[in-house]
């Protein structure tokens, strides 16, 4: 059976119907694009007046063929998988009768390309339906002509915007931009609207097809167009750091697309493509960003065997920032909460934050007064435990002392039901020892969740000793249900997340204490492709906090009769703390914030170099990005060495999502198996000879170099 469906109604308009089977989404591939030629071939008919094209699944098309591309290995495959797409589509429209996309559902990536060699483009009116070119996301570039007709359809400018951002458009966004001919309420209406527009045009044919066509805005030689080249490099190289090799080939090909004509143009991007498509950085981000998020999702780190749950009602004990921010994503997920602090004010305060996020929401037209109030009723803040029966989870987000959390746990345990779910979103207090505090530590589990709460997509599931898979699978759905990314790992000192972020930071304050200059360290953490560089993201943390886990750590292993190994960054730490520069939320850290004078509102505070003193020999940045780099990817092994780590998946997904680990890296691990394990460990000892034990590779590491394996499920 094809996976286009054709059917000829009385008014001789062909409606195409994309439908792949076995496959929940549409994707070009050589099955699509060959029922794509059958419908074009039935354009011959005299019969034909015209074409629909649309899909029979929820979504119009999903993109690429992610499956196809990974088995290509020299670069002549995508180019001739491109230029053999972009024949197809050339055909279609150029058959001489118009041909209109009925997009019922997402169109992304190959899905628009599609859509864009139709005369005209008619989408449902739905807030959910994403129209764009995701593939820079993925290390690509728009391969069946996305960047060509994209530029000649609305502007060099816009075109840029869309392939190199690769964000999503709303329908009436890309209406707008002119990248849609109009909108429908419904599926039938969508269908009258495509079947009007043959009937009116009969003889469509594209712009760029036209002897008179311009570009809108001008060509790459305009000189407007001049203006967007003078700066656009320089931004992408701002933002990306070089990083990404498929920011600058989608500039280059727009640029050069647009000193060409429309058939050049396509032979330059399919060459830009497949450059994109054997690079290094594409396959680690498709590895990981694609197979193994989508992995997860799916549940591979759920146990099996256990029934899909739902969370009804939520218990929070802690109504700050963390608190705050868990009410507020399980109330947008339907969830009733309650909201449970010391005092009423530091409650009602806990339900103000999502009042704030919901209001800007209303201001921006983003969300209606009446959606606000509706989750707003969702969330109940309270000092009356009583309030908590009938929950079937709740979530304990107090200060980090075990003192506090155990008291909390007590009096929650003695209100919920036999059924309920109890969690810690603790961030390093082993979940086994907080465990002990509960008559029920079965049903006790870690929910580590990421500040802001309604930003950051991961939560980190921790596993205690004695939590049942039936509490782990309810954690787990829980996660979903609320719309975030689940990781699982087994219980630790930190657990992973924790763990290894502290080493990206303390790498970069031991280097302060050896006198490398500040401003070098936050640049080499900016060119490594972190979110953050090391200073700036512990003064976000704050220091006080990172002070305290660490005495709070040695401590605990003091008690245990385990030996305690102070990283050499902490005394750093400590002399900051002690003359009360604790971080940001003080107004002072390593930065110092609320400057005037300074557009950024923050600038390195100029006292590190009289405490700090600069050395007259700096080191290369390439030395202080591996120094940041090996010190998370070799602590990411040593927690895959102990058990920490589940899987090659959630190692990856977790160093990434939780603390911003480069992207185009593809994860911890997956830094390790794009070097190379035999290369990393030599590069490791080299550091670990110059910089201390500490970049000893893992055992798991050294193992792996001598066999030849590398990371994976």
């Amino acid at each position: 059976m094809s996976a286009v469906q054709l059917q000829l109604g009385d008014d001789g308009i062909l409606v195409a119907t994309m439908d792949l089977a076995g496959r929940p989404m549409n994707v070009v591939g050589d099955e699509l694009m060959t029922g794509i030629a059958e419908a074009t071939a039935r354009l011959a008919d005299a019969n034909v007046k015209g074409l629909v094209l649309t899909s029979g699944k929820a979504d119009f098309c999903a993109g690429g063929d992610l499956d196809r591309m990974s088995k290509w290995t020299t670069p002549e495959q995508p180019f001739e998988g491109s230029m053999a797409m972009k024949q197809v589509l050339r055909q279609l429209e150029l058959q001489g009768k118009p041909v209109v996309a009925a997009i019922n559902g997402h169109a992304l990536g190959g899905g628009l390309e599609l859509a864009l060699a139709c005369h005209a483009r008619f989408a449902i009116d739905d807030p959910k339906l994403k129209i764009g070119q995701p593939e820079v996301k993925l290390g690509l570039l728009p391969g069946g002509g996305g960047t060509v007709r994209l530029s000649r359809l609305v502007g060099i400018q816009q075109a840029l915007q869309i392939c190199g951002e690769g964000g999503d458009l709303s329908p009436p966004k890309a209406l707008g931009m002119g990248l849609l001919t109009g909108l429908a309420r419904d599926r039938d209406e969508l269908t009258a609207l495509a079947r009007a527009w043959i009937q009116a045009n009969p003889k469509a044919k594209q712009p760029w097809d036209s002897p008179k066509f311009r570009f809108p805005g001008g060509d790459s030689r305009s000189p407007a167009v001049a203006q967007v080249w003078s700066i656009a490099p320089s931004i992408a190289a701002q933002k990306t750091w070089g990083n990404y090799p498929a920011v600058q080939h989608i500039m280059s090909a727009i640029f050069e697309g647009g000193l060409l004509d429309f058939d050049a143009a396509s032979v330059v991007e399919s060459r830009y493509f497949a450059a994109c498509a054997m690079s290094q950085v594409s396959k680690n981000m498709i590895g990981t960003l694609w197979y193994q998020l989508n992995a997860i999702k799916k549940g591979a780190s759920r146990p099996a065997g256990v029934a899909k749950s739902s969370v009804r009602k939520l218990g929070i004990l802690g109504a700050g920032m963390m608190g705050a921010g868990i009410a507020y994503v399980s109330a947008k997920a339907g969830i009733d909460v309650v909201l449970l602090d010391t005092t009423q004010e530091a409650a009602d305060k806990g339900k103000a934050y999502s009042q704030g996020l919901l209001d800007k929401a209303v201001k921006k037209g983003r969300s209606t007064a009446e959606k606000r109030d509706a989750l707003l009723a969702r969330i109940t803040p309270t000092t009356d435990y009583a309030a908590l029966a009938g929950c079937d989870l709740v979530i304990e987000a107090v200060f980090e002392d075990r003192a506090v959390k155990a008291d909390v746990t007590a009096k929650a345990e003695a209100v919920i039901g036999e059924g309920a779910v109890f969690a810690s979103n603790t961030s390093t207090l082993p979940i086994t020892g907080l465990a002990q505090a509960s008559r029920r530590p079965a049903s006790f589990l870690g929910l580590h969740f990421f500040s802001p709460v309604d930003k950051m997509p991961l939560v980190e599931i921790i596993v205690g000793k004695e939590t049942s898979d039936e509490t782990l699978a309810r954690g787990f759905d829980y996660v979903l249900q609320i719309g975030k990314t689940p990781i699982v790992v087994n219980d630790s000192r930190g657990f992973y997340t924790s763990r290894v972020f502290a080493t990206y930071v303390m790498e970069g304050i031991t280097m302060l204490k050896e006198g490398v200059h500040p401003r070098s360290i936050e640049v080499a953490g900016l060119q490594a492709g972190m979110p953050m560089p090391p200073l700036a993201l512990q003064d976000e943390v704050s220091l006080s906090l990172g002070l305290h886990v660490a005495e709070q750590t040695k401590k605990d292993l003091a008690a245990e009769g385990k030996p305690w190994t102070e990283h050499p960054g902490m005394s750093v730490v400590r002399q900051l703390c002690e003359i009360g520069r604790i971080g940001k939320k003080a107004g002072k850290g390593f930065y110092d914030y609320g400057l005037a004078d300074d557009e950024r509102g923050k600038q390195l505070w100029p006292g590190l170099a009289q405490m700090f003193p600069v050395a007259a020999v700096q080191p290369g940045q390439k030395e202080l990005i591996d120094r940041l780099m090996f010190a998370q990817a070799n602590e990411a092994a040593r927690c895959f060495e102990e058990g920490v780590l589940r899987s090659v998946a959630d190692a990856n997904i977790g160093s990434i999502f939780g603390w911003g680990f480069a992207p185009f890296q593809g994860g911890a691990l997956q830094f390790v198996n794009a070097m190379g394990a035999p290369a990393f460990v030599a590069r490791a000892r080299e550091l670990a000879a110059k910089y201390g034990p500490r970049f000893e590779p893992a055992a798991v590491v050294v193992k792996l170099a001598e066999s030849g394996g590398r990371f994976e499920d």
